[in-house]
């Protein structure tokens, strides 16, 4: 029990994606929502939720094990943040989705390479050190904020809609999906990739929902659609928490036999 307790960080199951696509397309609805519905733009949305990551991180880094609310109150900040980031770099900077992206992906490759040669893995499953969770959450901010800038090249600099892009994206992830099960294909690879993919999937996903009509959207908008995800958010945050109870609780029956 107490290596199990020592860990930081989720099991990679089923409800974990469920929560993550969740917690992505919120980061999309939630930043446009506070940017351009609320009117506080891009630079201030980014330093509103920089604040509040870093005050979610610093409560999930002094708890110094994995709990559920306090793990995704972070990632949930990372998700906003990276969106914020990511509009940030091509409509205020100018530099586009496309330079936005290939930068993004050369930080997350430096990134997971530094990672690498610190504590010679980069297993997302087995986060036992302060170090390692640190580029843990370095590594994820930067796979959001490029998820949304990937989400966004091709919906709108390709011009696919999102509805296409979200297939495309779909198809890509059943894909990663068909590699784990039936291949020896390293799963901490297929998990980057899948990690990657699942937020562009939220970001187009999140853009149907809240674009006009004459844009492809439904036009839910980003108020309705950001109390939806955070309502799925928080039932997914429940179910997870009470498994985390079963499992420390399993686990405490076997060490007391």
């Amino acid at each position: 029990m107490g290596t199990l307790a020592l860990n930081r960080v989720p099991h990679i199951i089923f409800l974990y994606w469920v929560i993550k696509i969740a917690s992505t397309t919120l980061g999309e609805t939630g930043a446009d929502m506070f940017s351009m519905t609320f009117n506080l733009g891009y630079g201030e949305t980014i330093i509103i939720f920089t604040i509040l990551l870093l005050i979610f991180l610093s409560i999930k880094l002094y708890i110094k094990k994995y709990n559920p609310a306090a793990y995704w109150l972070a990632f949930t900040a990372t998700a906003i943040v990276g969106t914020g980031i990511s509009d940030f770099i091509d409509r205020t900077l100018g530099l586009g989705y496309t330079i936005g992206s290939v930068i993004l992906v050369i930080l997350l490759l430096i990134v997971l390479n530094l990672w690498h040669q610190k504590e010679k893995s980069i297993s997302v499953e087995n986060i036992r050190t302060q170090s390692a969770e640190i580029y843990y959450w370095i590594a994820f901010l930067i796979a959001n904020t490029l998820g949304t800038a990937a989400g966004d090249f091709l919906s709108d600099s390709l011009g696919l809609g999102f509805l296409i892009s979200a297939a495309l994206i779909t198809g890509m992830l059943i894909v990663t999906l068909l590699l784990h099960y039936f291949t020896p294909t390293s799963k901490i690879i297929l998990f980057w990739i899948a990690f990657v993919l699942t937020r562009p999937f939220g970001a187009t996903f999140g853009d149907l929902l809240t674009k006009p009509l004459e844009k492809g959207g439904l036009n839910l908008g980003t108020i309705g659609a950001s109390i939806f995800f955070t309502i799925i958010l928080i039932i997914g945050l429940y179910k997870e928490t009470k498994l985390e109870k079963e499992r420390i609780a399993s686990n405490s029956v076997q060490q007391a036999l």
